[in-house]
């Protein structure tokens, strides 16, 4: 099979595979505060690192949403780590709830306070990044026109871990299972770990 996006077969596929093609991806649960000091929790499916040193983060919304609106204003975020036992909790937070109303509250989340940036992170989360902005880009598409897609750069500044997931001087990262979001309403959870080594030439 094959399709353009714009003239997909919506008989055959009534649902656009895009999102689970480009799977899984990890999920970025943004803490934001705006200058009046509220707080919005939002997950992002398009969230990943984009580089390691220095440690640099993105994710992207798909309209101008309050994750955005508030980091313009201030420049700060932390991105918690989203887990199978926090599952129900981060999918109550996508809800569209009006602004200024706290969704960290609003699903039953205790926040704890960050130690280099204002927005509060997931207490019960084993990992945050506390960042600041570095831009936010506004995409257009091929012919130029605008996508009403926005894009977050930051870097991270501060580095929370539950130390329970320490072993052995490596982060146990199958033992937190980080959930991710696949296509459609499905996610996948990681729950077992395989190595390979790079090539040497």
């Amino acid at each position: 099979m094959f399709y353009e996006p714009d003239k997909r077969d919506s008989k055959l596929l009534p649902h656009d595979p895009f999102k689970a093609i480009v799977a899984p991806r990890p999920i970025g649960w943004i803490t934001s505060m705006n200058l009046k000091g509220q707080v919005n929790l939002a997950p992002y499916s398009y969230f990943n690192g984009v580089n390691s040193r220095a440690n640099l983060v993105m994710f992207a919304s798909e309209g101008h949403k309050d994750s955005v609106s508030f980091i313009e204003e201030t420049g700060e975020f932390v991105c918690n780590l989203a887990t199978w036992d926090l599952r129900e909790a981060m999918n109550a937070t996508s809800a569209p709830l009006p602004r200024g109303v706290n969704e960290m509250e609003r699903a039953g989340l205790e926040p704890a306070p960050s130690r280099l940036v204002k927005p509060p992170r997931v207490k019960a989360s084993p990992c945050a990044l506390e960042c600041k902005r570095i831009k936010i880009v506004t995409i257009e598409d091929v012919d130029g026109k605008p996508v009403d897609c926005h894009v977050v750069f930051g870097q991270v500044i501060g580095v929370h871990i539950d130390d329970r997931f320490i072993v052995d001087g490596r982060l146990d990262t199958a033992a937190m299972k980080p959930i991710a979001r696949c296509g459609y309403d499905e996610y996948a959870v990681v729950e077992s770990l395989f190595s390979m080594r790079r090539p040497v030439n």
